[in-house]
């Protein structure tokens, strides 16, 4: 068993998503989050050793950035390698209660009303609650919108963190209208901030 640090008390409330189809690795990405932020590790179609060295990887760059990194799939697995917590599947609701007792955070997915009250029966740490805006990672979908948005928020109780097409301006504006204190997660947001840096850092290398 990889030996663990005990995690946060409380979810961040900011993350980042991983996505196989990103150009940009998301330990790259990693990398650019603020101190204290979290991370939830996808990457279902790895191998399972490739997937331990990417989760060991981002939980190395976690530590030194005071990150919390969670990993999609079982309590069990998410323990034995090393992470703060499980992001469990929606047919995987009722192992919350198993990750809590394995010292685990559990978060859950919500995209509807029967799942916002899953999640609140399993008792969740967090749910990340989407499409709030339409997001490439899932073109044509119908989107919430805030009024929808809000509604789930309010039957999944608990931490809520916006996903879908976000961003800081964004969450800003969700903060005010909501008063939920909700936290947001991206994927696209955070590659468009590498992309940019990578593009100041190569014009300031040209000579002049």
């Amino acid at each position: 068993m990889v030996r663990r640090h005990p995690p946060p008390s409380k979810l961040p409330s900011i993350w980042l998503f991983s996505d196989e189809r990103l150009a940009i690795g998301v330990a790259g990405l990693a990398a650019l989050l603020p101190p204290g932020s979290g991370i939830v590790l996808r990457h279902d179609s790895l191998a399972p050793r490739a997937r331990w060295r990417l989760l060991r990887r981002l939980i190395r760059i976690a530590r030194a950035r005071q990150l919390t990194v969670m990993l999609a799939g079982t309590p069990d697995t998410a323990r034995r390698w090393g992470a703060d917590g499980v992001h469990l599947r929606q047919r995987g609701a009722s192992r919350a209660a198993q990750a809590h007792r394995l010292g685990l955070l559990a978060t859950l997915p919500v995209h509807d009303a029967r799942e916002a009250r899953r999640a609140r029966r399993a008792g969740a740490d967090g749910v990340f609650i989407s499409p709030l805006h339409p997001t490439r990672s899932h073109p044509g979908a119908p989107a919430l919108g805030r009024a929808a948005w809000l509604r789930l928020a309010r039957l999944a109780g608990g931490q809520v963190i916006a996903l879908g097409g976000m961003t800081a301006a964004r969450a800003r504006a969700l903060n005010r209208a909501s008063g939920l204190g909700p936290g947001w997660a991206a994927i696209d947001a955070w590659e468009e901030k590498a992309t940019k840096r990578r593009k100041r850092q190569k014009r300031n290398a040209v000579p002049t």
